[in-house]
């Protein structure tokens, strides 16, 4: 079951992995499952039926994303950023996101501004929901308005680099955050794409420099609470 015999197995193992990658993936990004939390390779084939090659390629595929930790010996892990690694994340962003916002601001379209715009009406709908979901769903949104403001600004590179980077958030945000989304971070998103429309980089860099300021003053650095992996990957409302 576990062995590679030609193209077509391998292509097999790959789309089954994607899954299950993608999986664990929103899981992490959703705060489903905490930083820390251990990835046994038995119970995560059990949950998706999948084999033990399977498995390792989709973990393997989450530790190059970065939200995962492999341990010789002592197998894979959501990885748990300390508070070292965590203000690099942050300190990250504040040199690509600036930069990325003032080259939007060049860019923007006036389709890439309604796009922006529903956007921040969803997450406005989020905000205003409740339970464990909704809270998610909002966190997660937050996170995708910074990369839909990268693709506007057209670098590929950087946008991919961004993805790692808000992925790596979510993790130190989980771990460290004091309280979910808020309604200020919200109107700094409004601010923020009111800059765009008006082709004001320079306001736009600044404005995402002090957002991202805000959601790390958010941040205490002390550990959060773990969770197990058996009914997280699939729960819907926590």
């Amino acid at each position: 079951m576990d062995d590679i015999q030609d193209d077509g197995v391998s292509q097999k193992v790959g789309d089954r992995a994607a899954v299950i990658r993608e999986a664990l993936h929103d899981a992490i990004v959703d705060h489903r499952l905490a930083p820390g939390t251990k990835l046994v390779e038995d119970e995560v084939g059990t949950l998706f039926k999948a084999s033990r090659t399977v498995v390792r390629a989709a973990l393997q595929g989450l530790a190059f994303d970065g939200v995962v930790t492999l341990e010789r010996n002592r197998g894979a892990y959501v990885s748990r950023p300390t508070p070292e690694e965590a203000r690099q994340v942050f300190h990250a962003r504040r040199l690509v996101e600036p930069g990325l916002a003032a080259a939007a601001a060049t860019r923007a379209t006036a389709a890439d501004l309604a796009l922006l715009d529903a956007h921040l009406r969803d997450e406005a709908t989020l905000g205003a929901a409740r339970g464990p979901s909704a809270r998610r769903a909002e966190i997660r949104a937050s996170g995708d308005l910074h990369l839909k403001i990268a693709t506007v600004a057209g670098n590929d590179l950087l946008t991919r680099f961004l993805k790692e980077l808000i992925s790596r958030s979510s993790l130190v945000i989980a771990l460290y955050g004091r309280t979910t989304v808020s309604s200020c971070g919200r109107d700094e998103h409004r601010s923020i794409v009111d800059a765009l429309r008006r082709r004001d980089g320079v306001t736009a860099a600044d404005l995402m420099h002090h957002h991202i300021d805000h959601i790390e003053a958010d941040l205490d650095y002390r550990a959060g609470e773990e969770a197990s992996l058996k009914d997280i990957v699939f729960d819907t409302d926590g």
